[in-house]
């Protein structure tokens, strides 16, 4: 089984003056983890014009293309293969926000369409003969709900036992499908979805895009015990996948924290985005305490039952975005492009990476490691 590291923020981390330490020395994390543990994928977003009207920058990366590119090439030159994960938007998609692109705006499903398979093959084509090649490619990001809203939107309808929208959202996928397999029939094309704890709604997604003949090989899943169940319910629906759609399981995006502490920034205190009050609410206890040792054992587990089961790759999201001056997750422009305005800016993941919020590696991040027997 293969370990991957999600590190789209990184060009902006590093910009901030992020500096990373393991057993007291210093090192270059991407390095590191490459050579020291044997992690050997590396997942990219990519967005379209992730940028406002006055050209400032929305944050959370803003990982434009040759924002994308470089820490592209980078990871080819450190060892690792490429996962490109388009979200067909200028900023964050996931189950509750899928927003148009802004150049797309107010065109049709089939104009959007075309779209979608002229902008893929045209950024595939221009990364491989840049010297990159991709091992996958994601077309869509947590597309549970759909994708290229309003268009491409799944809806339930009160006693309709599937969602409506799968037409449009097929049309989508489709296009996306037949840009990667045109570019190179080797590249990896995955479906990727959250909720993975849902078994009914991946077998009523994946029956649809399999009835409708989507040409893919890898159904993707995040999986975050917070939001999305126990070990039991993962691995229940990864065994039910496996033998109705005979696809690849790839455990696309995963974290755990190992603190419930804020953070000072510049006298400003930074709460994590998973804090007690939120866990307190779940119906399920999380599987481990939020502690170093905690983060390491959730790791060491999800990668045994993983490798039980038969995932083929684990990749963990933003190990290295530190809580750092002027690091968000998103301008105030970025929250009005996605009309989401009930958090701070701040950047809240910092308690969820592999390494401390002064840089120090943590328990977990010997734990995330391709040599751990």
């Amino acid at each position: 089984m293969r370990l991957g590291i999600d590190v789209s923020t990184m060009k902006e981390v590093r910009s901030a003056g992020a500096r990373y330490f393991a057993r007291g020395v210093a090192v270059d994390p991407i390095s590191y983890i490459h050579d020291e543990l044997g992690v050997t994928t590396m997942r990219l977003r990519l967005w379209l014009n992730p940028y406002d009207e006055d050209g400032q920058p929305y944050q959370g990366g803003t990982v434009d293309y040759p924002t994308f590119l470089e820490l592209a090439k980078e990871g080819v030159a450190k060892g690792y293969r490429i996962v490109l994960d388009f979200h067909y938007s200028d900023f964050w998609t996931d189950p509750s926000k899928q927003t148009m692109p802004k150049a797309w705006r107010g065109l049709s499903l089939e104009k959007v369409a075309s779209n979608v398979y002229e902008y893929t093959k045209e950024t595939l084509r221009k990364t491989i003969d840049a010297g990159v090649p991709l091992h996958g490619v994601q077309i869509g990001n947590e597309i549970t709900n759909g994708m290229l809203w309003p268009l491409g939107r799944l809806e339930a309808v009160e006693g309709e036992s599937v969602r409506r929208g799968y037409p449009n959202l097929f049309l989508l996928l489709s296009k996306a499908s037949k840009a990667v397999r045109e570019v190179d029939e080797s590249i990896r094309i995955v479906v990727h979805l959250e909720r993975s704890f849902d078994a009914q709604i991946y077998r009523e997604f994946f029956d649809e895009m399999t009835y409708r003949g989507l040409d893919f090989d890898v159904i993707g899943m995040s999986y975050y015990p917070y939001w999305h169940g126990t070990f039991d319910q993962l691995f229940a629906n990864v065994d039910a996948l496996k033998k109705r759609f005979g696809k690849a399981i790839w455990i696309v995006e995963t974290a755990y924290a190992f603190t419930m502490d804020a953070v000072d920034v510049n006298g400003e205190s930074w709460s994590p985005w998973v804090e007690e009050t939120e866990i307190n609410g779940l119906h399920y206890e999380p599987p481990f305490p939020f502690t170093q040792e905690g983060q390491a054992g959730f790791l060491r587990e999800l990668i045994r039952l993983s490798e039980e089961h038969g995932v083929e790759e684990i990749h963990y999201w933003e190990p290295l975005w530190l809580p750092l001056p002027g690091l968000n997750w998103t301008s105030l422009k970025g929250q009005d492009y996605i009309n989401q305005h009930e958090k701070p800016p701040h950047n809240e993941w910092m308690n969820q990476c592999l390494f401390d919020y002064e840089g120090h590696a943590t328990k977990g991040l010997y734990a995330f490691c391709a040599k751990h027997k």
